[in-house]
């Protein structure tokens, strides 16, 4: 008859070792699979508060620092462009030309629009944003598209000049928006502490 050799004394707990870590694994996997990690970021958004007023303000003064020295680095390309011939000291005031005074209003607009239309549409925050944690989203929890930023950015203006009652709307909008934020159909939200934006 044949005489099989007697296993070593550590074949049994090493096999025993590695059955019990492949089932672990297998039983992580079934449970990462039925609560789905891959969640949305729309699923995620959904439960974050809106954003206050003084958020808000706040976000809007930082990102006008930045919009402020974009707007002094196009006022000196150009000077360098056209040369300081183009401005007149009469009776004490400096005059420029009114052609140049367009262009660069134009270019002011232009700039300041792309800032705002980049940054909400690429991950809803601008620099002021990410620095007081507020994200802006659709309604239904996804980036807002680049007309819905036009149109928000647009709406932004009159809402805040005109004695700031388009912000100032939020406090008697049920849901805390702003009334800019109800005519883009977007919402601004307050994310946790936890949350890192890079």
């Amino acid at each position: 008859s044949l005489i099989y050799p007697r296993s070593p004394r550590w074949a049994l707990p090493m096999s025993w070792k590695i059955s019990m870590r492949l089932r672990s694994c297998r039983s992580t996997l079934a449970l990462l699979t039925a609560s789905n990690p891959h969640e949305s970021a729309a699923e995620l958004l959904q439960d974050f508060p809106r954003a206050g007023l003084l958020r808000r303000l706040a976000a809007l003064l930082y990102d006008g620092f930045l919009v402020g020295a974009i707007w002094m680095v196009l006022g000196f390309a150009l000077q360098l462009i056209v040369g300081p011939d183009t401005n007149q000291l009469v009776d004490g005031v400096v005059q420029t030309d009114p052609v140049l005074d367009n262009i660069l209003f134009l270019l002011m607009v232009a700039s300041c629009t792309g800032f705002y239309v980049f940054f909400w549409t690429r991950s809803g925050q601008t620099l002021g944003m990410i620095a007081w944690r507020i994200k802006l989203v659709s309604l239904d929890n996804t980036s807002i598209t680049p007309v819905q930023a036009l149109l928000r950015f647009l709406a932004a203006w009159p809402a805040f000049f005109m004695f700031a009652l388009g912000y100032l709307w939020l406090y008697l909008d049920p849901n805390g928006d702003a009334l800019h934020d109800k005519l883009s159909s977007s919402k601004v939200v307050l994310l946790p502490k936890s949350h890192r934006s890079f």
